[in-house]
């Protein structure tokens, strides 16, 4: 069932746990995370972004995102992640999505805020829910070399970003990083507990993927209340399909086995965060 993304994590922020927010871009991810929040009954946030649309055509893809949100036994939404410009989160709304990520964390302050504003004023009147990002995650690459140059969230601006944009969720900067870890990720305690201090509104770690269980614990018990998972999917699929290759699988039989497997990774999560029954409560 479609609830709104704002109430869902103004509720785990209360309760002291964390939403997993999956980013999917094909029918085994998005049937395999679903069979794990049913299960679970578990609160889920369905994600999909510009990175993936060289696989799929969100056009059609949406639909089903829509759908299946929409038949959920347990509180579900669609978020349109990273966001980077005006024109791309106003098509996300255009084709059903009920919150969005405007993310100008790649520009300085005052223009990250000058985009945001925009993207705020537009779509919060409308009811849409909107996340943005200061200090910047980057993209995947050597972490040794991102942590040497990284973008921290800086906590003296957090206040004065979140009151002049609007937003309703900030992605942090705290040692964080897409994709997959070249070395033991080092989270930056200080930094979120500087920023959980200085504004009130639900924070949300981005690259997830890797980070290890005790870490994320730590950044749930810190304020962390939205948690983004794409690359543990990607290489749970992976396990299902290397496991497999000797006995030569049908592609239809395969697709199953993936399926599993990601539902399997998920529930994972689901209960590593803390959510697990809480679409009961």
């Amino acid at each position: 069932m479609f609830v709104s993304m704002k109430d869902m994590l103004l509720k785990a922020q209360k309760e002291g746990y964390a939403v997993p927010n999956f980013c999917i871009w094909n029918t085994e991810m998005l049937q395999g995370v679903m069979d794990a929040t049913e299960e679970a009954q578990a609160p889920i946030i369905l994600s999909f972004g510009s990175g993936f649309l060289e696989n799929t055509d969100i056009d059609h893809f949406i639909k089903m995102m829509v759908s299946m949100a929409d038949k959920a036994t347990v509180p579900a939404c669609i978020h349109w992640d990273h966001g980077r410009s005006f024109e791309i989160v106003s098509h996300a709304v255009d084709i059903g999505y009920t919150a969005i990520m405007i993310d100008a964390s790649a520009y300085d302050l005052e223009t990250n805020i000058k985009l945001t504003k925009e993207v705020v004023d537009k779509f919060k009147p409308l009811g849409i829910p909107i996340e943005a990002e200061l200090g910047h995650v980057g993209a995947e690459t050597i972490y040794e070399e991102a942590i040497a140059a990284y973008g921290y969230t800086d906590p003296t601006q957090a206040a004065e970003f979140c009151e002049r944009t609007g937003i309703d969720f900030l992605a942090t900067a705290i040692g964080n990083q897409h994709g997959v870890y070249t070395s033991e990720p080092k989270i930056n305690y200080p930094v979120l507990e500087a920023v959980r201090a200085a504004v009130d509104i639900p924070l949300v770690l981005h690259g997830a993927s890797g980070i290890g269980d005790e870490d994320i614990r730590k950044c749930i018990a810190r304020g962390i209340t939205k948690i983004n998972i794409h690359t543990e999917l990607c290489q749970a699929a992976m396990i299902a399909i290397e496991a497999n290759q000797e006995r030569k699988l049908p592609y239809l039989k395969l697709q199953q086995e993936v399926r599993k497997e990601v539902a399997k990774r998920a529930m994972e999560k689901i209960k590593l965060f803390g959510c697990y029954g809480k679409a009961r409560s």
